[in-house]
């Protein structure tokens, strides 16, 4: 029997677009992630869509980014972005406030977490 997927274990494309949805609801709404919300559009539907398909790839589910857009190649598509401890930070801020909204077994929410924590600071770029 195939073990499931981070994707899976959340409950696939709906939960993972309800988590990508809260994580930019809180950069929008949270004073503190202000430099970071500064680096987007001010319209977040296209943020929000690529966060989305890339995610669903990153958690094992369809590789919708890839399929779109090719490899993500994530450093160099955040290159003209300061992407410092700052920005990491609010990002990571972010994105543990979403996932507490999202019901998930403590064992993948601390795999979750350890990885979006990697990730986040390889992304830094100053």
């Amino acid at each position: 029997m195939a073990e499931l997927t981070p994707y899976e274990l959340l409950g696939g494309e709906a939960v993972v677009r309800r988590l990508v949805d809260r994580f930019y609801d809180y950069m929008e709404q949270d004073p503190r992630a202000k430099h970071l919300r500064d680096m987007h559009p001010a319209d977040l539907t296209g943020s929000r869509d690529k966060l989305f398909m890339f995610l669903s790839g990153w958690l094992g589910g369809p590789d919708l980014f890839v399929q779109q857009f090719g490899h993500p190649m994530l450093r160099a598509r955040h290159l003209p972005f300061t992407v410092d401890e700052e920005a990491r930070d609010q990002w990571i801020m972010c994105m543990l406030q979403a996932m507490e909204e999202i019901p998930m077994d403590d064992t993948l929410r601390e795999h979750l977490e350890v990885s979006f924590w990697k990730t986040a600071d390889f992304m830094r770029n100053r």
